[in-house]
């Protein structure tokens, strides 16, 4: 399954939110907190039951439900979402300890996001960048669509790859001009999903917990569509098919000359 089959994979998955027998603008207010996971929220109405609770499903099948007081104990007074320093949300978005939907998103292991820019996409992959420059050691890997692309990334890649424990690399269609690699691996790919792609993975350095992973594919100029994951097999799966798919693909020298 390549890169963007994954995607669609994912996306295929959606989970379902039924919010029964509560006020509209309750459901409204949920779809909102919701609008960047993959999961769809409808409501309904029971003749008999209690007031205001939640069921989510996927693929039919019961997952986990809730009331919607827990669904929105993360909610200020005024309706506002605390928030905190997050640096485990990919996001950035920092939520916080007791963040709406807690509940919920503890079953989502995939978030599927929509539209997302290249500003966007970088503040994501930093997060996860961030975590294995934090853990220090394993691997990491990430994909640049082009050479150019990952040449206004070099230093920083370059100071990640310094880490002596960290295996870094990185993937990159052949256009552009090579940077000057000291640290890490560029692994270039002729293929159309290294250009239409951009993803990070870092494989937790030996703790399960910190496995994590971005993917996305552009489907129009500077608008990203996909997911990112903390379910360690997913993660796998991304690390696997990339050491698979492109292991053996041309690399650059500490020069940037093709090997």
């Amino acid at each position: 399954m390549s890169l963007i089959e994954l995607i669609a994979g994912v996306e295929a998955h959606e989970a379902t939110l039924t919010v029964f027998n509560a006020d509209p603008a309750v459901t409204d207010e949920l779809r909102e907190h919701f609008a960047d996971r993959n999961v769809r929220i409808v409501d309904d109405q029971t003749a008999s039951g209690p007031e205001g609770f939640a069921v989510l499903a996927r693929d039919g099948e019961f997952v986990t439900a809730v009331t919607v007081d827990d669904l929105l104990s993360g909610s200020g007074g005024d309706g506002t979402t605390g928030t905190g320093s997050g640096g485990d949300t990919p996001e950035g978005a920092g939520a916080s300890e007791e963040r709406v939907g807690r509940p919920v998103l503890d079953h989502l292991d995939e978030t599927m996001f929509t539209s997302y820019s290249r500003e966007d996409m970088v503040a994501a992959s930093r997060e996860i960048e961030d975590r294995a420059w934090r853990v220090g050691d394993g691997a990491l890997h990430a994909g640049f669509q082009t050479l150019d692309v990952l040449t206004g990334e070099a230093d920083t890649y370059d100071l990640l790859g310094e880490k002596e424990r960290l295996d870094v690399h990185a993937y990159a269609a052949d256009e552009g001009e090579a940077p000057d690699v000291e640290h890490y691996t560029v692994h270039v790919g002729e293929t159309a999903e290294i250009r239409e792609t951009w993803f990070v993975a870092y494989d937790g350095g030996g703790y399960e917990d910190a496995k994590c992973a971005l993917l996305a594919e552009e489907r129009s100029p500077g608008e990203f569509y996909g997911f990112w994951s903390y379910d360690p097999e997913t993660v796998d799966y991304i690390i696997d098919y990339l050491t698979e798919r492109y292991g053996g693909s041309q690399q650059t020298d500490e020069g940037g000359e093709t090997v």
